[in-house]
């Protein structure tokens, strides 16, 4: 239960799932790798990234580690859980070195730059370490720690976005794929690690996004996440022109075809404009769904936590989305038992998901991340049973929106891009609707990238359960 709890609900995306692809290997002789990544989008998106940095070095992936001479793990520093979770397959993978003593070991990402001395030095775990920033030097890294050295590059660009790689999409459904925008983050949200691990944020060229956008729809990709810590503050200059607002870049994307469905994650209260939502009612291939945390319902708690907007706020930017966007799908994320939470806190955050009724949610406890200005500056004194219980409560309320949500949707048709097929019945597909709900159907005639019409004819709590009526 309490992995359920400390996990994104109804989400089935791939946290510790080794990313693979058929990649054809070159006439040489070639080197294989295998990476597993966890932790948010964004790590899985900077996993495509090494894979093409690798793939020009005649790298070529595997899902099996014990055929690898090169394993990697793509690392998140945001829950303690994860960094439990990566020491244990880091000594895992140990074994496979043993059997052959050529393999090199090395930890990507956001616990880099903390734990590097760690998994290098004291644990003597891994043979390489490489942040978020530093990827470009992998190959470099690699070629050392074959000759007995150990790799390290954890520094931090204020330039690096990597717009001119082509990531390699990996254990891809060749339909949606994830895109880019921004690296790093100017919030200092008092218990994010994230400034710390990716450093400040920096907007890729919009004419990159854009070319990258096409080039995955001439591929037969049919839907693009843009994605960044806060993609709402996405700017772009170009010399002697005007800037590039997120709104604006969301635009170019749209017009690449109708044809391309448009999402995005993640906003913050503070930045989501106007200009946005106007935006995203003038693209029908713009999808009404929007990701809005609000980590908590208490405007007192959100000051320590320096989020920098009040619950009333916070409210207020629902109250605009619904105002011009009443079908719009719904999600946040929430942490419970945060420093100095009271009883009474925590009731103002049920009664938040009380008035928001999200159609999606991502609950936590508070884990306190060494390095974080909560760490530094607060007292992690709500007692862990209080956490887990609010945490169960919260979920509990959370679980009933879901359903009355699902409900809602009953006899209602939807426009529904194929993804897949359904995990339950190899005889069903799924995709999303334009609201991100999942929605699972018989296949029929269908292929994976059809867009189809769905009555939907039943529900749970997470799925939405519809029959075909057109092509």
């Amino acid at each position: 239960m309490e992995e359920l709890l400390a996990t994104k609900l109804h989400d089935e995306a791939r946290q510790g799932e080794a990313y693979f692809t058929a990649l054809s290997p070159s006439a040489a002789e070639p080197n294989y790798f295998y990476i597993e990544s966890y932790g948010c989008a964004m790590n899985f998106s900077d996993s495509e990234v090494v894979a093409s940095i690798l793939q020009a070095e005649n790298y070529f992936p595997t899902k099996d580690p014990s055929q690898a001479s090169l394993i990697l793990i793509n690392t998140c520093s945001i829950r303690e859980k994860a960094e439990i979770t990566v020491r244990k397959r880091l000594t895992e993978f140990k074994q496979y070195k043993k059997q052959n003593p050529g393999t090199v070991i090395g930890v990507l990402g956001c616990m880099a730059e903390r734990l590097k001395a760690v998994f290098l030095e004291q644990e003597k775990l891994v043979d390489i370490v490489v942040g978020p920033d530093a990827y470009r030097s992998l190959p470099d890294l690699i070629g050392e720690a074959q000759s007995g050295q150990k790799g390290v590059n954890v520094l931090l660009s204020r330039e690096e976005t990597y717009a001119d790689i082509s990531p390699v999409r990996l254990n891809s459904n060749g339909v949606t794929a994830f895109v880019s925008i921004t690296r790093g983050c100017n919030n200092m949200c008092s218990f994010c690690v994230v400034p710390f691990t990716r450093g400040r944020e920096r907007s890729r060229s919009a004419y990159s996004i854009v070319d990258e956008c096409r080039d995955l729809f001439e591929r037969d990709f049919r839907e693009v996440t843009l994605l960044g810590q806060n993609v709402d503050s996405y700017h772009w200059i170009e010399e002697g022109k005007e800037t590039i607002t997120f709104a604006m870049l969301m635009e170019m994307v749209a017009q690449i075809s109708p044809l391309l469905r448009v999402r995005f994650s993640t906003s913050h209260p503070k930045d989501i404009t106007d200009e946005v939502l106007f935006t995203i009612k003038k693209y029908d291939n713009i999808c009404n769904y929007i990701h809005l945390p609000v980590q908590s319902g208490n405007s007192r708690v959100l000051k320590l936590m320096n989020r920098t907007y009040t619950r009333e706020w916070y409210l207020g930017k629902i109250d605009r989305i619904r105002e011009l966007i009443p079908d719009c799908g719904l999600s946040t994320d929430m942490i419970t038992g945060f420093c100095t939470e009271t009883e009474e806190d925590h009731q103002e955050s049920i009664s938040l998901f009380d008035y928001c009724k999200y159609d999606l949610a991502y609950l936590y406890y508070y884990s306190e991340r060494p390095g974080t200005l909560a760490e530094r500056k607060l007292t992690d004194d709500v007692p862990l049973e209080t956490k887990k219980r609010r945490l169960q409560e919260l979920v509990d309320v959370y679980r009933q929106h879901s359903l009355e949500s699902m409900q809602r949707d009953l006899g209602k048709t939807f426009k529904v891009l194929v993804e897949g097929t359904s995990k339950k019945s190899e005889a069903d597909f799924f995709g999303r609707a334009d609201n991100n709900k999942v929605v699972v159907f018989a296949k029929g005639t269908l292929k994976k990238g059809d867009y189809v019409s769905v009555k939907i004819m039943n529900c749970t709590s997470g799925t939405l359960l519809g029959t075909v009526i057109e092509k």
